[in-house]
């Protein structure tokens, strides 16, 4: 048993603190516990008895026994009740309060000292314990009532952290922002559609006199030439009302993109100014009941006519009206997609210019709108049903650029491969779903500003004695734990998504097939996590959470639908799969036997990797937060799946499954591979923010967010890397330890974190959850 002594001195009193609360933890590191040795052999008010006791438990393979730590708390119990009352900005303070307070206290100009002061506050700093949730556990293990912990100090500028989230586009988020704040954009309640959908249409029709529809389109039609600005627009208005979002994106994103993007001059010219400005109304006729992500097997068709040069626009079935589509009411003209057919001959998806209303609002002959009614959320959203019934259109209303029809009536392409011809044309939905998964990220900024907001302020249940004050709920580790992993999660992705937008931006017009892998992936796993924590935001506002007023339920009923905006999420993943399958093989093809002997060395180095036992149960704090350590093993769940994946794929074809066969038996397998090189992938990207940024208290804590996202992938995956051998239980309970370590050091941030969002007051909600 380690030596337990009856009678403690001020000089071990002056240290418990520090040691009680270090060892609670059970993350304590050997630089840390070096260093502590280090600093207690310099302490010159401690005696040669009083070192000796201290230093024998700063050996991590010496932690002290149960009868020794409940002696310490004794000690501190007995003397702490003695200490005056006052306020206790930290451990090291109290301390030195026990010490002074102690039966064998002599000398006060010894614990008055400065230099004493400091070269405690230095264990304590070193520790990385001392923020105010430690100094509120200590105080409610001692049971004194009367010190009382200091106002959290952030560590870091909100201001300057929100000018690094908003990055290249900030001044456009912050005019938006304004614009917002005006009582004319006000996020209000509705319980009617038809008064909600007038509403977002003015709002709509506000914004495009701004001028803000026309940002992405071309300076000669009155545009700011500038997607980049026209994507910050959008996702800025996730923070308000996600109705006018979507709306926004319909108008300019959609039917406005189809025409910018799948156009030529003739259709530029004639509809982009009017568009722009929101006088002329559309949608994107893209979706049918039948055929949702199968674009390409749609039914809807567009028969070239040759006697009146003409494209004959024809529903065949009930399946193939065109569904859910945005500004259907509202709207006078829509793009369609359809299959494109001259000469009898079908050359697969084009889309098509039709108008379907006139000026008296009313759809013309042959078309048929209907209403889609109610729906979970987005009711300010005018979602309509469409059908035609052999309506013709002019030949110069087909959109051009990939395909065309001759005035002689041939279909011409200089794309010729129809499957290149098909994915370059849906290429324009690339934009479209890095908005989605940004607008997804925007209102869970939100919804996570409300609940951290709430629980700063809510206090709940006294401890021990009812004659404590109540604990605020953000004090709780069960709270903490549900809220602040899902906060740097939606930091982590939106930094990715962020530059992917520069990406996509820069790569308009050339390759963008990484690009379409990343954003179809970025897309999936951001919806995935708004609609999760959404969720856990609710629960965790108890019933202030299910008010209206409170607009999380608002939140949560608007975004639940970005999981199959632009695509079905889990059809998205295979998408990505795909590619990164096509990728792998063209390396191959590309690298010949060099990509062979670089595919035999990724095998057996994960297989070293996995037989490694020094690596496997490496449990110091540097090494689990060592960019080494987390970049291999998210790369190594990413690699290996691939590896495996391509392996099953080639040992089915062997088998002369057809590879759709050999896909349906991989489609788990390739949505988890997916799912893992997302993960990284956010991870690395932020990596590379970093390493554009200058050292600054916001660039450690976006380090620090960094590690708590990856660390806690790592813990999510834990039986995938336990089923490999990669690491052992010891490790992955070293890894929840870090975790919860990581989540209490940013303790005095929370609120920092969320006013980085720098979210208009006007869209957060009810003044109980302002905490103003």
């Amino acid at each position: 048993m380690s030596q337990v002594l009856n009678e403690y001195s001020p000089g071990v009193l002056s240290l418990l603190p520090l040691f009680y609360v270090g060892w609670s933890d059970s993350v304590l590191s050997p630089s840390e516990m070096k260093f502590i040795h280090s600093q207690i052999s310099k302490l010159e008010f401690l005696t040669k008895e009083e070192r000796a006791y201290l230093t024998q438990y700063t050996n991590p393979a010496n932690p002290p026994d149960k009868d020794t730590f409940k002696s310490w708390l004794d000690a501190l119990k007995n003397h702490a009740k003695n200490t005056p009352a006052g306020e206790k900005k930290n451990l090291t303070e109290l301390g030195i309060e026990i010490a002074k307070a102690s039966v064998s206290y002599k000398s006060d100009e010894i614990w008055n000292a400065p230099r004493v002061y400091q070269a405690i506050k230095e264990i304590e700093e070193s520790l990385g314990i001392e923020s105010e949730d430690n100094l509120s556990l200590m105080i409610e293990h001692l049971g004194v009532t009367q010190l009382v912990a200091a106002e959290h100090q952030p560590t870091f500028d909100p201001s300057k952290m929100a000018v690094i989230l908003d990055g290249k586009y900030h001044e456009t988020k912050r005019k938006i922002k304004k614009l917002l704040r005006d009582p004319a954009f006000s996020a209000d309640f509705f319980y009617d559609k038809e008064a909600y959908r007038g509403r977002i249409l003015e709002m709509l029709e506000g914004l495009s006199q701004q001028g803000y529809g026309a940002l992405a389109f071309d300076k000669k039609y009155g545009g700011g030439g500038s997607m980049g600005d026209y994507m910050a627009v959008f996702e800025t208005l996730a923070f308000h009302d996600n109705s006018l979002t979507i709306k926004f994106g319909v108008q300019f994103g959609l039917f406005g993109g189809a025409i910018s993007g799948l156009g030529t001059e003739r259709h530029h010219r004639k509809y982009l100014e009017p568009l722009g400005k929101g006088t002329l109304l559309g949608c994107f006729a893209m979706t049918e009941t039948g055929h949702g992500s199968n674009v390409k097997d749609l039914e809807t068709t567009a028969t070239y006519i040759k006697e009146d040069d003409s494209i004959e626009i024809h529903s065949p079935t009930a399946s193939s009206g065109k569904e859910y589509i945005g500004n259907a009411l509202h709207g006078s003209m829509a793009v369609v997609f359809a299959q494109l057919i001259v000469t009898g001959q079908n050359h697969g998806i084009h889309a098509i210019i039709v108008p379907y209303r006139g000026i008296d609002k009313q759809p013309f002959e042959g078309i048929t709108v209907k209403d889609c009614g109610y729906k979970m959320g987005l009711n300010g959203v005018d979602n309509g049903r469409i059908w035609f019934d052999k309506i013709r259109v002019p030949r110069e209303n087909l959109l051009n650029k990939f395909g065309d029809i001759s005035p002689d009536g041939k279909y011409i392409s200089e794309i010729k491969n129809p499957n290149k011809r098909f994915f370059s044309m849906l290429g324009a939905l690339v934009g479209g779903r890095i908005c989605v998964g940004l607008a997804g990220l925007n209102a869970s900024k939100t919804c996570l500003s409300i609940a951290i907001r709430y629980a700063l302020k809510r206090r709940q249940f006294s401890g021990e004695s009812e004659a404590k004050p109540e604990w605020l709920i953000m004090d709780y580790p069960t709270h903490q734990k549900r809220l602040i992993p899902l906060l740097a999660k939606t930091y982590i992705y939106y930094i990715a998504l962020s530059n992917l937008v520069h990406q996509y931006t820069d790569a308009i017009g050339g390759d963008m097939r990484k690009i379409e892998t990343k954003a179809a992936g970025l897309k999936a796993m951001a919806t995935w996590h708004t609609t999760n924590t959404i969720q856990v935001c609710r629960e965790a506002c108890g019933g202030k959470g299910y008010l209206a007023e409170n607009r999380i339920s608002s939140f949560k009923a608007d975004t639940d639908i970005f999981t199959t905006f632009e695509g079905d999420n889990t059809v998205l993943l295979q998408l990505v799969a795909k590619g990164l399958l096509t990728e792998f093989k063209q390396s191959f093809h590309d690298d010949g036997s060099m990509a062979i002997i670089r595919y035999l060395s990724k095998k057996l180095s994960f297989t070293f990797s996995e037989l490694n036992p020094i690596n496997a149960r490496n449990t110091s704090v540097e090494h689990l937060l060592s960019k080494e350590f987390i970049g291999d093993a998210l790369r190594y769940r990413e690699k290996k799946l691939l590896l495996t994946l391509s392996d099953r794929m080639r040992s089915f074809l062997g088998k002369r499954l057809t590879p759709f066969q050999a896909f349906l038996k991989c489609q788990n397998h390739m949505v988890e591979l997916s799912k893992a090189y997302i993960e990284r992938l956010a991870y690395r990207e932020t990596l590379k923010t970093l390493d554009s940024l200058e050292d600054s208290p916001e660039k450690t804590i976006i380090s620090n967010l960094n590690k708590l996202y990856a660390l806690t992938i790592i813990e999510e995956h834990k039986g995938y890397y336990l089923e490999n051998d990669y690491i052992d239980g010891s490790k992955t309970k070293a890894i929840r330890k870090i975790i919860n370590k990581l989540i209490q050091q940013m303790r005095p941030d929370y609120l920092t974190l969320v006013e980085s969002f720098d979210i208009p007051f006007e869209s957060i909600g009810a003044d109980i959850i302002l905490n103003k």
